[in-house]
């Protein structure tokens, strides 16, 4: 099947069951002074009906960021047939020191079973922090089989 170039919007299950797979997703955030936004690649949680959480180091140039507006969006997408995408922005509903739960859970997302405890130990804790972004607003779609 071939859509329209805007493609069919994802129901509300279809939509949160495809963030809650572990895609990489592109962060965006406001970065002010004319600047256009912020957009960088982050490993991601979110479970259907939940905030989504990602982790960085709480010194970087992103965290002051999302510090300073308050809010931020993700885009997932999946580039193969059916192409899909879902994109979220909100306000941050909370932020705080990455715990070894938050690490092991996101690390073990996309990273193959064997490697997350070595990854885990060999982080710091200390300088990272997690945000919890409660989606507002939501854009999706299924673009179908294109071409």
């Amino acid at each position: 099947m071939t859509t329209g170039v805007g493609g069919m919007p994802l129901s509300v299950g279809a939509r949160e069951a495809f963030l809650a797979e572990s895609h990489i997703a592109s962060l965006a955030v406001e970065a002010g002074d004319g600047r256009a936004p912020l957009v960088v690649p982050v490993w991601y949680d979110y479970s259907p009906g939940g905030e989504i959480r990602f982790l960085t180091d709480g010194d970087s140039h992103k965290a002051r960021l999302i510090a300073k507006a308050g809010r931020f969006s993700v885009l997932v997408q999946r580039d193969s047939p059916t192409y899909r995408y879902v994109s979220v922005e909100g306000p941050v509903v909370r932020s705080g020191p990455t715990t070894l739960d938050d690490l092991t859970r996101i690390s073990a997302r996309y990273l193959p079973p064997d490697a997350v405890s070595g990854y885990v130990q060999g982080s710091d804790l200390k300088v990272l922090v997690t945000f919890r972004m409660r989606p507002d607003h939501w854009l999706s779609a299924d673009l179908g089989a294109l071409g």
